[in-house]
Order: structure tokens, then sequence, then C-alpha cells
């Protein structure tokens, strides 16, 4: 019972992270479309947080490909989706016996 309520606690902390984590890659990309300062603290910040994932995405479709659109956010976005969905699935089936 008291392990059930842990690993529900555990996937709940997950899930707003995660879901916090797409507004930050969100806020990104839109801040982008404005040329931001990169000296800015906040723009510093969001680069450093989103960095790490948006990287790899960048390395397999570089934005040169595209006419110098990035599209790694698009594909981070989906990417933290499904992997929402994932953690949420796993919870609602953590009450339920086997």
């Amino acid at each position: 019972m008291i392990g059930q309520a842990f690993v529900r606690a555990g996937l709940t902390v997950l899930i707003v992270a995660v879901s916090g984590y797409k507004w930050i890659i969100l806020v990104r990309a839109l801040l982008s479309w404005v040329n931001p300062d990169p000296r800015n603290p906040i723009v510093r910040l969001l680069a450093a947080l989103t960095e790490p994932v948006l990287r790899p995405f960048r390395r397999i479709l570089p934005p040169g490909r595209l006419g110098g659109i990035d599209v790694s956010p698009i594909f981070a976005f989906f990417l933290l989706y499904f992997l929402e969905v994932f953690l949420k699935e796993v919870y609602y089936s953590a009450g339920r016996p086997i």
C-alpha cells in the first residue's frame, strides 16, 4: 500500500517535470523568433536547460538542411509528449492489480 503510493507520487513528480519542460522548450522556440539578446540571463538559462535535449535532434536534422529552420523543438516536444502519455498510463495502471 505505501509502496504503491510512493510509486504514484514519484510518477506525479515526473509527469509535472516533463510537462514543465515542454513549456520551457516552447518558450525557447518562441523566443527564437524575436532574436533575443544572447547575454540576457533568462535567455542563457533557457538555452542551458534546453540545449542538452535539442542538440541531438539538431545533429540528426541540422537547420541548414531545411533552409535555416530549426525543427529540433518540434521533435523534442513530440518526444516529451509521448513520454508524458506513457508516464500517465503507468500512473493509472499503478493503482490496478496485475
